[in-house]
């Protein structure tokens, strides 16, 4: 019992910390002026190197001996990482930033759909509670900017929730090995299809220093560390950890760039953090009680 408390908490940790990397991702993809397909070359390109250098500093030699022991799970992991990557950007330059958002948000109810589907693995009724109700303020948060667009968007969105969905519950399945080592293949990917639609250009140095930053200063380690939660946590709570990203991207677009959310969207961005608060402070009384602790 205990054992299985530490190793919750480690992963709440791991995927709290992956989520602070990532939440400056919507700043400075806002902030750069290039073109979908050339931010995505670069961003391939340059978080694929970074993954490179960031895993040979880990395992040295042995870097491909932990790609083989992820197997095939490994390599699905890695296309469904460039699929969520594809399938987002795509997805907000064909229709509204909203209507993307609003369907990313189902990725934790996917994500435990197809855990408890392929691997029966069930959730307690706290947790999908938590769930809906985190789904309900993030929707909200969205909601201000829902808007037209065509079909496309909606559908690679759509690719972009069952991607990232698919992704940790396919990880989740091999807690054994490091699924984070496959995502070099993804990022290839990404960059390699951009680059057949005309994407290996050059942004101009303001641009290219936005991009760095982001895709090798977090970028690469916020993905580990998310790629990195299904090994403590069921692939849904992990989902739904990325669900903070919104709140927090959502403010430093606020502070930075003057972009003030909604009503609506301090009305979920708290419904969310509340939640979560809430679901912290049981999660530690739980682990007192285990310990024996009042």
């Amino acid at each position: 019992m205990t054992s299985a408390h530490s190793l919750r908490w480690r992963g709440f940790v791991i995927a709290g910390l992956g989520v602070l990397f990532l939440s400056p991702d919507s700043l400075l993809v806002k902030a750069t002026s290039v073109t979908p397909v050339v931010f995505l070359f670069w961003r391939g390109l340059l978080i694929g190197l970074s993954f490179l250098v960031i895993n040979h500093l880990r395992y040295g030699r042995d870097l491909p001996i932990q790609m083989r022991r992820c197997g095939k799970r490994g390599l699905y992991c890695g296309v469904a990482f460039a699929g969520s990557t594809l399938g987002f950007v795509t997805g907000v330059k064909y229709t509204a930033a909203g209507n993307v958002l609003v369907i990313l948000n189902t990725a934790p109810v996917i994500a435990a759909l197809i855990a408890w589907l392929v691997w029966k693995e069930r959730l307690p009724l706290r947790t999908w509670i938590l769930i809906l109700i985190c789904v309900g303020g993030a929707s909200l948060m969205a909601v201000g900017e829902m808007g037209g667009g065509e079909p496309i968007g909606l559908v690679m969105a759509g690719v972009a929730a069952f991607s990232l969905a698919s992704n940790l519950a396919v990880a989740r399945s091999r807690p054994e090995a490091d699924m984070s080592v496959m995502l070099i293949i993804g990022a290839v990917l990404v960059a390699v299809t951009a680059a057949l639609f005309g994407g290996a250009q050059w942004p101009g140095w303001r641009d290219f220093g936005l991009i760095v930053l982001l895709c090798v200063g977090f970028l690469p380690v916020a993905s580990i560390l998310i790629q990195t939660g299904p090994r403590y946590l069921p692939a849904a709570e992990v989902s739904l950890f990325l669900l903070l990203e919104t709140v927090l991207g959502t403010l430093l677009v606020w502070f930075f760039l003057g972009e003030l959310p909604g009503p609506l969207g301090f009305l979920g961005g708290g419904i969310i953090l509340g939640s979560l608060a809430v679901n912290g402070v049981i999660e530690d009384w739980k682990e007192r009680r285990a310990l024996g602790h009042p």
